[in-house]
């Protein structure tokens, strides 16, 4: 369950907000003033900072550039004001993006599932490790498992499977794989796609059981 800490003044509309979120199932904590929000933002281990601009006490700019001193919790800054100098200042604070005053609740949830996705992303991107359904990469090793035993793969086999196991569920085309494995200059058909990725099924997939790279018609290939 993710943790969501919201720093709002307006208690009506912090109380609106908390209980969308926690019908999301989110957890929802609440701090009406900046110092004292700013102390549980430092307190507590937060998935997503709901922040305002304008509060009593500390201003929401000032609260973010203390938080970012110390940590790099996401933030998201509300505000009343959408001039374009408070834009600036709540993102160049460390803000990950911001919304003004009035919003609906529904672009407030698509603006935090965007960002979680971001995040989801780049921790991918940046971990040395990928597991996917009993598939371990050790990107620095460059070594493949499966259920523990190692998985012999080519560097093309390898790179390969890396690619589509830093996205899973997302269909990646075969042109997109052909630029991304073999490279963008590449003399080589699409269909070479298609004969690696049949290696891969031969050398990964269990007898009996749905192969976990998965053809998507007319598109490309997904691991699920």
């Amino acid at each position: 369950m993710k943790r969501i800490l919201i720093i709002e003044d307006e208690k009506s509309l912090a109380r609106f907000i908390q209980l969308e979120l926690e019908h999301e199932q989110f957890y929802v904590k609440g701090a009406y003033e900046g110092n004292n929000g700013l102390q549980l933002a430092l307190a507590e281990e937060w998935d997503l900072i709901l922040l305002d601009i304008m509060l009593p006490g500390l201003n929401g700019v000032e609260v973010c550039r203390r938080i970012r001193a110390v940590k790099s919790t996401p933030v998201i800054m509300l505000t009343a004001r959408d001039q374009l100098e408070d834009r600036v200042s709540g993102l160049d604070s460390g803000a990950d993006d911001y919304l003004a005053k009035p919003f609906d609740i529904e672009e407030l949830m698509a603006r935090m599932r965007a960002l979680f996705r971001r995040i989801e992303l780049e921790d991918r991107e940046n971990h040395s490790t990928l597991n996917f359904r009993g598939i371990t990469i050790d990107l620095d090793a460059r070594i493949v498992t499966r259920s523990g035993e190692v998985v012999e793969l080519t560097k093309r086999e390898f790179d390969l499977l890396a690619v589509l196991m830093k996205h899973p569920n997302m269909v990646q085309t075969r042109d997109m794989l052909l630029d991304l494995v073999w490279g963008y200059d590449s003399l080589v058909e699409t269909n070479v796609v298609d004969v690696y990725v049949r290696y891969l099924r031969n050398k990964l997939d269990v007898p009996g059981e749905e192969s976990m790279i998965q053809t998507v018609r007319g598109m490309g290939y997904v691991m699920r």
